[in-house]
């Protein structure tokens, strides 16, 4: 029984004691006067009667009700119900408050927090100030309380005849029961009557309507959302503008959370006073008037519900994990259709006439009863996992999550993790872990009705029934009673507010109510007290868990036969039968990932440990051991699944014999698994080996013996079941469940506890005593069994067990060991520093120590052990600890005596010449790295890694050799390596040995030549090895100058010691030049150089006559300005001679010759009449560094104005022409971008014209005057009018952008006009004939502000090369978008800009970075799919980088080809120009697409224009910080998908270009060292390399290197080059249409990257038999895998195989070998000769041009890829695409038919009989069935795949064949067959075996066969 009230309180409005106008509550009266004994009076209920302050009001207000909630310091909640109404001010009453005030001013000072506004003085009108009466109460019956309160008023107010005191004093009084569903009615004495219903159960929460409020407020996705916030521990904030809301939403989120408690602050109602509480560092949920909603907006981390207005607001920096799924779906839609039933009817075409929508009440204990099923599917078998450490006195238990996330299947779950962490979730285990006590409604539910909910899972009508029984019981636990008897209780008149009350709130008369309560209580002590009994039971476990989410069967379909196999190898370790266990054990190690194998071992293993012990000899030891290993290195530092568990009781019983007196223990090899060192681990085995002791203790000796042979031992404990009859433990170990009589620990103390009251004293006292010996004595073995796991083996290792014991006082249990591994130190340390060592140990010691004590004091605290006890303790573990270290130096020394096993010879790389080993081989293990087909993924072949052998460090490369340790891949060596210069990130990781499964460093290197190393190293390689490892690479890596470079120290002539000899004119000249650029920018170059006296160069007018005679005999400096007089002249400086020579000698200039840009003829007046020069003015590289000595400009500029138009660009660059189309005459220029103005503005101080103009303007001059010079050299075809403009084109294609405003922008009126006045047929050749349904990417409208186009075509192609308009700008300015903004439009309208967006090279980078991970992951992926790999290389956005770079190029080329220049000036001028100016280049020009070309191209635009290879390859120690960016890379790139697109164009074939994509970074040649010209004469490299030629050393430049290997092999030819002519490419550009190019992804693991040649020519094969000539290369059988074999290598194309045959035969003829290219050559000149006469193709019109039309959907091309292919054509469009001439489509068709047999007239006489035949593969290989053809004239039998098939599979030769026997079925023949359909073919190399369809076709063969061969 309960008072209904405690106190009663008259609470009024007090002025404040600083005289504020917002007053302060003062309490009148309290009744009883004197505090409660077991209920002291709550403090500040002044502040909660008026939450918003007190506050005087210029009209009465209507009274209010509402019910707050104060929180007492034991968590006792107290309902303090307030009913407030306003009596008018009287002044006597002011001043008696402010006399009253003055008396408490001190006690309010303390109470009140902070000073309010001064003071306003009142209006003159009538003011009213608030009472409020409170009733203070710990039961929750708010309708009782308004009653009552509202009596009192009502009696107040409408003066009834009833005194006040009484009424109060009976409320005081009024008892009530708590529980038990008993009806109770009181009356208060005023002629009222009032019914309390208790509930039937206290601990089911009471909500009313609340919950249904709730979710009426905030709707069902914010409740939920609120739900698991609250259940998560974050804060929530109500603001609702009513108080009573406020208190219904908490009352309501509480009942949602139930069976968990909310442990946090909780105040339904927070006074205004009391706002700084919201910053409290805690959870909370509190409810604030809508008021402060401002205050509430700026906490950072409050989620706030504004139940006004229906939101629920979560900031940003917080995250509410959701409910696991699919319980979250599920919920969801269960609540829908209780709240909206009609939902489910709204699309019936019928729906039913009425839906029976529930009461409001109902639908609240729906709304509940869908959350207490969610708990009960949530937490269903929580029972299982708790653990039973103490039975007496009272119930100590422990809940082990890690068994029950485990078990749940939702280890993973961030909801489930944070709940079980959570106060509220270790409040319901101490509360419902008890296993005797009263049960609800919960416990019933999460017990028996589990299956239940699971089969209901999929069937919501029945989910609904279930929701609606429990809903029944919980509104029956409210409302026991149906409300027969009615409430009688008087109210007060309407709008009784409004009237005069009589007089103020009379004062009660304190004596008469104490005189009740005193009668009242003397009455009750009397009575007997009416204790109703509580009912207590034991509480039901229910069934056991299961995962929350089936998996689905999938991933343990073979399971059955992994068990299997487990079970076999562990029997053949313990039969000793080695050999078989070897060739299991790597299917093992595989199959030990799965969980359901790692408990097979453990059960396994137990089978053989007898008497807690089990003695191995040493190759048993050593599988147990890695065995072992391999289980724990999976687990988790929770060891949710127990594996861990299972096997510590193990790891102390396996050991072998090391010398007499001396046993190792598993337990030393095993430590390395970041489990031992985490804390929880060891508590929950801690607490599952006492439950099963204090089990035993109470159990009957027999039965317990029982129970043990059952659950296998320990193995059972501590995987978190109730004690061993756990079926947690026995279904994870796949046993069956045993007999339901076993009883648990559970059960077992639920009886305990119910026997407890009966017994004696003195047996209580002996059960305790009992209970603490057993967690003691468990105490001292964990603290063993701790010191064996984490003390090493061997001790001077400990900076291992430092960081990682030093984790358990972190309490961090995550990356214990992942720092450093056995690796450690190198062992012979031990004996050397014996003194240091000693300190090592005591510090392992002490940490040691230190864990355990730690463990120890936790574990015992909370199993209620005597401090003695634990005082005991602390002195035995540092004992036990020390003992133990003693033990183990006598292991380690004895276990170094063993004969270490035999490691693999280390294999050594090939080297170069001139390359030298730096560091000799490091034993390392290569691990898989996430590119599938190394570890034998669907690319095919067996898992080459991991493999075991060495990494070497030599001056160029880093090489790992070594054999896979896969014992059944065979003898296959390991080659991966890259150049020590391409290395961009260089890890340490800590990874598994594939062996031992020990944690050991490693290292990861990453290349950009797209390799990755990730190697654990070796135990015996000391950690210093690894270190000096890391720094002997890095100093290769980066040198700290370019001359310490592979390139420049191999065999160089120059000592870094004294300056090269290059340098010895020119290093002071240049010094100077750059001291003097900005000193003497006025002075021209001219002086600075060559001459004292001053020169003032002709003006512009005079530009043509010859210079004036008297300078003629100090120097003719007109030279500087006339091409003509290019010939060094005599007065020039020797060293200036030697220069200009060597640059007329450069590749720019044969490049200018060729395309007639400039002459170095001597006669002037042919020189006038050219538009362009050669100038020399950066000879001395004084104008531009990164420019070329030579540049062409325009005729008409002098030299010395191009130094004022450089600083105008970016880096000096200013524009300069590249490439002049031979058709339209347009030329392409080049330059930097443009400067911001500030910079322009500085540098043209000195010469601004006149100081009216602005600086910036005058820059624009000179800049205009040069583009007007250019425009004007140009023939002027296009007149200004009226033009049609680009700039829509950028638009379109390089994302939106707002065109500068100088800018002109027009659009075409008529774009399809445009299209079709093209003045010239379309030139040039798109990529592809079909077009595919993609328009490009470009929607209609935008496409046609593409330049005024039509449509736009498929594939991101511009539409027809004529799409511009005929009139158009003379000159484009392709310029970035940011930097034209400074180019004023052109007067004259000559030129225009074309803003475009480009990529910056950090972007490059950036894209880089990705693509390499996306191409070499690094780790293997969790669940490898194509999916995931398009996945990472789409968000690299490499191929839109790509993409974009095509796009513009051809863009550019269009331009070009219509007749206008283009000036490319983007960036700096020197990477993505250089890519878009050479892209430009080689689709405009076919002669850059030829091997000569290309490297004139790569050496004029990159090399001789600047772009800084040294700089983006961060070749030196300055770079490293800038990294690496590959923007040569993209280019190649782009020309590899132009190449795709387009293979018969280009002379070199694509391995040409993996092969400068490979070396341009390698660093070992010298031609991509350093960033200029200007550079590469400084150090003496430019020049050297002519005179140095003929020595016989290694090559110094790549060209020179191509050349010479060109000579010897085809390898950098296309065969396929049939060049049209003056060809314009226009590549599709669209991402759909770009391939990953093959260099980013394939492999060769036999030999290594193979762009070194000399080391990539593996070992030559084995000649097994000399072929041959008929043989066909079936003959010599080998197996070629994807990612081991060079499969160029491996298996030739055709045409390089009839030129190596060539060369072969020739060498044996004795004849010196023809070159291929000359035989090539001849061979195709034949064929074009042959194919004329009579106007039939052959063979060879693959070759020739003869197939105009639809050349490129013939895709045409000579596979590298699959086995065995000869020349393959797709000849998918021969007969329906209606191709031009039939001769070509008969040249296609006879092309394949007659490749191996041109020389018969006939086909029909070379089929002599055929048919179809099954052939057994070669060894291990299955049966096929092909078509076979006995040719008598050739005299051999071919197979083809097919009857239709054209292309031989193979040929056996009959003169080979021995004889023809009949066979018998071997392995995987056909089933059906016959066996005497089978016979034989013996040659002299191999037994061929035949199966024919049926007996007489067998029959019929072989007499075939026979008779040929006897007519032979």
């Amino acid at each position: 029984m309960a008072r209904l009230a405690d106190y009663f309180v008259l609470v009024a409005f007090g002025p404040h004691p600083r005289g504020s106008g917002e007053g302060q509550g003062q309490i009148l009266q309290r009744f009883p006067e004197k505090d409660w004994e077991d209920n002291p009076f709550p403090q500040g209920i002044e502040l909660f009667c008026q939450p918003s302050g007190w506050q005087l009001c210029p009209e009465r207000n209507p009274p209010t009700f509402f019910v707050a909630v104060l929180t007492d310091i034991n968590s006792e909640r107290h309902y303090c119900a307030c009913l407030t109404f306003w009596e008018p001010v009287e002044p006597t009453q002011e001043e008696l408050c402010a006399r009253d005030a003055a008396e408490r001013d001190e006690e309010a000072d303390e109470g009140g927090p902070g000073a309010l506004p001064p003071p306003t003085p009142s209006p003159p009108g009538q003011l009213f100030a608030p009472k409020t009466l409170v009733l203070v109460s710990r039961l929750d019956h708010v309708e009782v309380f308004r009653n009552s309160l509202g009596l009192i008023y009502t009696i107040h107010v409408e003066g009834l005849n009833v005194g006040l005191e009484n009424v109060v004093g009976n409320l005081l009084t009024c008892v009530i029961p708590l529980a038990g569903g008993s009806q109770r009615t009181i009356s208060l004495g005023a002629g009222d009557r009032q019914v309390i219903q208790t509930p039937l159960t206290d601990s089911l929460p009471i909500s009313r309507c609340s919950v249904a409020l709730l979710f009426r407020q905030l709707g069902i996705t914010n409740v939920l959302s609120l739900f698991c916030a609250a259940l998560t521990e974050h804060k929530v904030l109500f603001l609702s503008r009513s108080y009573q809301r406020l208190s219904d939403a908490c009352r309501g989120l509480l009942a949602l959370l139930f069976p968990l408690r909310y442990s946090f602050t909780y105040v339904p109602i927070l006074p205004a006073r009391l706002l700084e509480v919201l910053s409290t560092p805690t959870p909370f949920i509190i409810g604030v008037n809508a008021a402060f909603q401002a205050e509430a907006q700026e906490l950072l981390d409050v989620i706030v519900a504004d139940l006004d207005g229906g939101t629920v607001t979560v900031p940003e920096c917080v995250h509410i994990p959701p409910l696991p799924e699919p319980l979250q779906s599920q919920t969801h839609s269960i609540l829908s259709m209780v709240l909206d039933p009609e939902l489910e009817l709204a699309d019936l075409a019928f729906p039913p006439p009425t839906t029976s929508i529930s009461s409001l009440k109902m639908q609240d204990k729906e709304l509940r009863a869908v959350f207490l099923r969610l708990f009960a599917q949530l937490l269903q078998g929580y029972r299982w996992c708790l653990h039973m450490v103490r039975i007496h006195p009272e119930p100590v238990i422990r809940f082990h999550k890690a068994a029950f996330l485990g078990q749940r299947g939702l280890v993973e779950d961030d909801f489930l993790m944070k709940v079980l962490e959570g106060m509220a979730f270790a409040g319901f285990v101490s509360e419902r872990g008890v296993p005797y006590r009263p049960t609800d409604l919960f416990d019933e539910l999460v017990a028996h009705e589990v299956a239940r909910m699971r089969a209901d899972e999929n069937h919501p009508q029945r989910v609904l029934r279930h929701v609606k029984e429990l809903a029944e019981q919980l509104y029956k636990n409210e409302n026991p009673y149906p409300a027969v008897a009615m409430h009688k209780v008087q109210r007060p008149g309407e709008a009784s507010h409004l009237r005069r009350a009589p007089r103020p709130f009379p004062r009660l008369d304190e004596g008469m109510v104490q005189w009740i309560v005193d009668q009242a209580t003397a009455k009750m002590q009397g009575a007997p007290p009416a204790v109703k009994a509580e009912k207590r039971t034991t509480v039901p476990s229910g069934p056991p868990m299961t995962a929350i989410v089936e998996r689905s069967g999938g991933l343990h379909g073979n399971s059955a036969r992994r068990l299997e196999v487990v079970r076999n190898c562990i029997s053949y370790v313990f039969e000793g039968k080695m050999l078989e266990a070897k060739k299991l054990l790597p299917a093992v190690l595989r199959a030990l990932k799965g969980r359901a194998a790692r408990r097979c071992l453990a059960q396994e293993l137990h089978l053989h440990v007898q008497q807690n012990r089990a003695v191995l000899d040493h190759q048993q030891f050593d599988f147990v051991v890695r065995m072992m290993n391999c289980c724990l290195q999976d687990c988790t530092s929770l060891d949710e699944h127990g594996i861990a568990a299972a096997l510590l009781p193990l790891v102390t019983a396996f050991c072998r014999k090391l010398s007499p007196g001396v046993t190792q223990f598993a337990y030393s090899c095993v430590q390395e698994h970041v489990v031992w060192s985490t804390p929880q681990f060891w508590e929950a085995m801690f607490y599952g080996d006492v439950q099963t002791h204090i089990r035993a203790l109470y159990l009957e000796p027999a039965e317990d013996r029982d129970s043990f042979s059952v659950c296998g031992g320990s193995l059972g404990r501590g995987m978190g079941g109730p004690g061993s009859r756990s079926p947690v433990a026995l279904r994870q170990v796949g046993e069956a469940p045993v007999q339901e009589d076993e009883r648990s620990a559970l059960d077992v103390a639920s009886e305990q506890r119910r026997l407890w009251p009966t017994l004696s004293r003195e047996k209580q006292q002996e059960l305790v005593q009992k209970e603490e010996s057993t967690v003691f004595s468990q105490a001292i073995h964990y603290a063993n069994r701790m010191s064996y796991l984490l003390l090493p083996l061997d001790s001077s290792k400990s900076r291992l067990l430092r960081e990682r014991a030093g984790l358990g006082e972190l309490e961090s249990a995550s990356n214990s060991l992942v720092t450093n591994s056995m690796a450690g130190s190198v062992a012979e340390s031990y004996d050397t520093e014996s003194g240091f060592e000693d300190a090592e140990t005591c510090d392992v010691a002490g940490a040691v120590v230190r864990f355990i004590n730690r463990f120890v004091d936790k574990v015992c605290t909370e199993s209620g052990v005597t401090s003695d006890h634990l005082k005991g303790l602390h002195v035995m573990v540092p004992d036990i600890v020390q003992m133990h270290i003693e033990t183990l130096e006598a292991v380690h020394r004895e276990s170094k005596r063993l004969p270490p096993i035999q490691k693999p010879k280390l294999l050594r790389p090939r080297l170069l010449p001139g390359e030298e080993c730096v560091l000799d081989g490091l034993r390392v293990y290569l691990l898989p790295d996430g590119r599938e087909e190394g570890a034998g993924g669907p690319g095919g072949g067996p898992a080459l890694l991991p493999a075991e052998g060495a990494v070497f460090l030599t001056t160029y490369r880093v090489i790992f050799t070594g054999m896979p340790t896969d014992p059944l891949v065979g003898e296959q060596v390991v080659v991966r390596s890259f150049p020590v210069a391409a290395l961009t990130k260089e890890k340490r990781v800590s990874v598994q040995t594939p062996v031992d499964q020990l944690l050991q460093d490693g290292l990861q290197l990453r290349s950009c030549t797209f390799q990755l190393l990730k190697m654990a190293f070796d135990e015996e390689v000391g950690s210093d090895s690894a270190e000096l490892f890391r720094k002997q690479l890095h100093k290769l890596r980066y040198p700290p100058d370019i001359r310490g470079t592979f390139a420049l120290s191999l065999g160089s002539a120059h000592t870094p010691g004294r300056p090269p000899r290059a340098n010895k004119d020119k290093g002071p000249s240049f010094r100077t030049l750059s001291r003097n650029l900005v000193k003497n920018a006025k002075k021209t170059i001219g002086r600075q150089y060559v001459t004292r006296k001053k020169y003032n160069p002709p003006s512009w007018e005079h530009r043509g006559q010859p210079p004036p005679e008297d300078q003629e005999d100090e120097i003719s400096v007109s030279e500087e300005l006339e091409p003509s007089t290019l010939t060094p002249s005599s007065a020039l400086k020797p060293s200036d001679r030697m220069t200009m020579s060597s640059l007329v000698e450069r590749a720019c200039c044969r490049d200018y010759q060729r395309l007639g840009l400039g002459t170095l003829s001597s006669s002037l007046s042919r020189a006038k009449s050219e538009p362009f020069r050669i100038s020399p003015v950066n000879r001395m590289y004084a104008i531009c560094r990164s420019y070329p000595g030579l540049l062409i400009v325009p005729q008409s500029v002098q030299d010395n104005a191009l130094q004022r138009v450089s600083r105008c660009y970016r880096q000096n660059r200013f524009p300069v022409v590249c490439w002049r189309s031979g058709r339209s005459k347009a030329v392409l220029l080049r330059s930097g971008g443009l400067h911001g103005k500030g910079v322009v503005g500085l540098f043209k101080a000195q010469n601004a014209p006149s100081p009216g103009q602005s600086q910036a303007d005058s820059s624009s001059l000179e800049q205009e005057k040069y583009l007007q010079a250019v425009v004007s050299s140009m023939p002027r075809y296009a007149d200004a009018s009226g033009r049609n403009t680009l700039s829509g084109f950028s638009s379109a294609h390089m994302g939106s952008h707002v065109p500068s405003p100088r800018a002109r922008v027009t659009t075409l009126s008529n774009p399809m006009a445009a299209s079709a006045s093209r003045r010239t047929a379309p030139r040039g050749k798109w990529g592809s004939v079909r077009a595919s349904g993609r328009s490009g990417g470009l929607s209609t409208d935008v496409g046609s502000r593409l330049a005024g186009v039509g449509p736009p075509q498929a594939n991101g192609a511009p539409p027809e090369p004529g799409f511009l308009r005929p009139q158009r700008a003379a000159l484009y300015i392709i310029g970035d978008k940011a930097q034209l903004k400074g180019v004023r439009p052109d007067p004259l309208q000559q030129w225009e800009l074309v803003p475009i967006e480009v990529f910056e090279a950090r972007q490059v980078k950036a894209s880089f970075k990705k693509l390499l991970k996306a191409c070499v992951p690094g780790c293997p992926a969790t669940e490898p799919s194509p999916a995931s790999f398009l996945r990472s290389l789409e968000d690299s956005e490499w191929l839109i980088q790509i993409h974009k770079l095509l796009q513009v190029s051809v863009l550019v080329v269009e331009l070009l080809d219509s007749g206008s220049s283009v000036l490319v000036s983007l960036e700096d001028g020197w990477d993505i120009t250089t890519q878009v100016v050479s892209l430009v280049q080689l689709l405009s020009d076919p002669f850059y697409r030829t091997l000569e070309g290309f490297r004139l191209l790569v050496e004029k635009e990159w090399l001789s224009f600047g772009h800084r290879f040294s700089h983006r390859g961060a070749h030196t120690l300055a770079g490293q910080s800038s990294g690496f960016t590959p923007v040569f890379l993209q280019f190649l790139d782009c020309v590899h998908q132009i190449h795709l697109q387009f293979p018969m164009e280009f002379e070199f074939s694509p391995f040409y270009l993996k092969f400068l994509g490979y070396h341009h970074v390698s660093r070992r040649f010298r031609t991509f060292l350093l960033d200029s010209d200007y550079e590469r004469i400084e150090l003496g490299l430019l020049y050297e390399e002519k005179g140095d030629r003929r020595a016989p050393q290694a090559c110094r430049s790549v060209w020179e290197y191509v050349e010479r290997l060109s000579k010897r092999t085809p390898v950098f030819h296309n065969y396929m080059y049939a060049p049209e002519d003056a060809e314009v490419l226009r590549p599709y550009s669209n991402v759909s249409n770009l391939k990953v190019w093959d260099f980013y992804t394939e492999e060769t693991l036999a030999e290594g990257p193979p762009y070194d040649w000399e080391l990539a020519q593996g070992p030559p094969e084995p000649p097994e038999e000399e072929r041959p000539d008929g043989g066909a290369p079936q003959s010599r059988r080998r197996v070629v895998w994807p990612c081991y074999d060079s499969r160029p290598r491996a298996q030739p194309d055709a045409i390089s195989r009839l030129l190596e045959e060539m060369q072969r035969l020739e060498t044996e003829l004795g004849r010196p070998p023809e070159r291929w290219k000359d035989a090539w050559d001849r061979v195709k000149a034949a064929q074009r000769l042959e194919g004329r006469p009579d106007g039939r193709g052959t063979p060879s019109s693959l070759l020739v041009s003869s197939v105009p039309h639809h050349r490129r959907s013939l895709g045409v091309y000579l596979q590298e890829g699959p086995v065995g292919s000869t020349l393959s054509l797709s000849l998918d469009s021969d007969q329906s695409s209606g191709s031009t001439a039939s001769s070509s489509r008969q040249a296609a068709r006879r092309s394949t038919s007659t490749l191996y047999s041109q020389f018969q007239t006939a086909e029909s006489e070379n089929r002599s009989y055929e048919g179809t035949l099954y052939k057994k593969g070669a060894f291990m290989k299955p049966w096929k069935a092909r078509w076979f053809v006995l040719d008598k004239t050739k005299h051999q039998l071919r197979y083809y795949d097919h009857r239709a098939d054209t292309e031989c599979k193979g040929v056996i030769d009959l003169a080979e064949v021995e004889a023809v026997a009949p066979g018998t079925p071997a392995m995987g023949a056909p089933k059906t067959v016959d066996e005497k359909a089978f016979f034989d073919v013996k040659t002299t190399r191999r037994v061929y075996n035949f199966c024919a369809q049926d007996v007489p076709s067998a029959q019929q063969w072989v007499d075939q066969i026979q008779s040929c061969l006897s007519d032979a």
